[in-house]
């Protein structure tokens, strides 16, 4: 496993940097609209990622994390045909493309509601940190535009979506990584139970239409938010998928609290031993990147770049003190 990125360039200077830093793997998008990337589009970008010798990991499908109202392929989890046909046929064309470009993983969401959270909580230093308190959310919220959703219907839109994308990945061994759903709320919020959004639901998720290339931009802080006792139960989910090898990407980062009320942290801050979770990542043979995702909003001219830049180094760190450790192990 080693560090990687998925923040977007903000120019060439951003490609060196993590070059220097030694952030030598990342997630990152050509320019334009995500639906209209030819093979030569890819091409291009991971040349120019290479070229400051940075290698090309993954890309993001045009299924985010943001809510269906905003979503370039809405109609996928709005279950409306033959609308998502189409949405889904950009999709697989977009991994035999990946395939020609020589990149091996995509990135996706399957969100309705985005990523609900309530206003920000003091962290260290006066840091501004994003949070998610059930108490003081909008628990009366109407739905979106797809409305009242039962679980059973939720279920059958993403087993409609992988039975015909997930063939495609591994005819053109093209990783897919879903995202959790951040975070979890309690069934029928906003009209929509969050399947996603618990530790069973991501169990039966990577179960469908079991293939090697099917499985988990495992985002560490998000699991956490699933659980009551985060400090105690991530190791063992970590394990389980794991083991499976359903892990292609680990967003790294920590949380304080738990289940309907959490913050984010940096990573040496939270309630999850964080080395021992990287312990748990090289026991179970996990091979790709970890990555901060989110970070605290701090002070400064630069306060993104400062912020993801102490993460980076924490993060490799802990790779390097879990590497010694490993020395001389089967």
């Amino acid at each position: 496993m080693y560090a990687g990125t998925q923040v977007a360039a903000r120019d060439d200077t951003d490609f060196q940097v993590w070059a220097q830093l030694g952030v030598n793997h990342i997630c990152s998008d050509p320019p334009g609209d995500t639906r209209k990337w030819t093979a030569q589009d890819l091409i291009k970008h991971r040349e120019k990622v290479e070229s400051f010798g940075v290698t090309l990991d993954m890309v993001q499908l045009p299924l985010s994390s943001t809510p269906l109202e905003q979503c370039q392929s809405p109609n996928i989890m709005l279950g409306k045909s033959p609308e998502r046909d189409r949405e889904i046929e950009v999709i697989c064309n977009l991994l035999r493309n990946l395939n020609k470009a020589g990149i091996p993983a995509a990135k996706y969401n399957l969100n309705i509601i985005g990523i609900p959270r309530t206003a920000d909580r003091k962290g260290r230093g006066g840091s501004k940190n994003s949070s998610f308190e059930w108490s003081k959310a909008d628990q009366k919220a109407k739905p979106g535009i797809a409305g009242v959703l039962s679980e059973d219907e939720n279920w059958e839109r993403i087993d409609y979506f992988l039975e015909r994308v997930v063939p495609v990945a591994e005819e053109y061994k093209v990783r897919l990584a879903c995202h959790p759903h951040d975070p979890y709320t309690p069934p029928g919020y906003r009209g929509v139970t969050r399947v996603l959004g618990t530790v069973e639901g991501l169990k039966k998720f990577v179960q469908m239409h079991e293939s090697p290339y099917h499985g988990l931009n495992f985002c560490q802080g998000t699991v956490s938010e699933m659980l009551d006792s985060p400090g105690e139960e991530i190791y063992d989910v970590i394990r389980w998928f794991g083991k499976r090898n359903k892990i292609f990407n680990v967003h790294f980062r920590n949380i304080k609290g738990g289940k309907l009320d959490f913050y984010e942290t940096f990573p040496d801050e939270g309630d999850v031993d964080m080395l021992k979770a990287a312990r748990v990542y090289k026991e179970v043979r996990y091979k790709y990147m970890l990555m901060p995702d989110h970070v605290p909003h701090i002070s400064g001219p630069n306060a993104q770049g400062v912020a993801f830049a102490y993460c980076y180094g924490y993060i490799q760190a802990l790779i390097q003190a879990v590497n010694h450790d490993w020395k001389g192990k089967p």
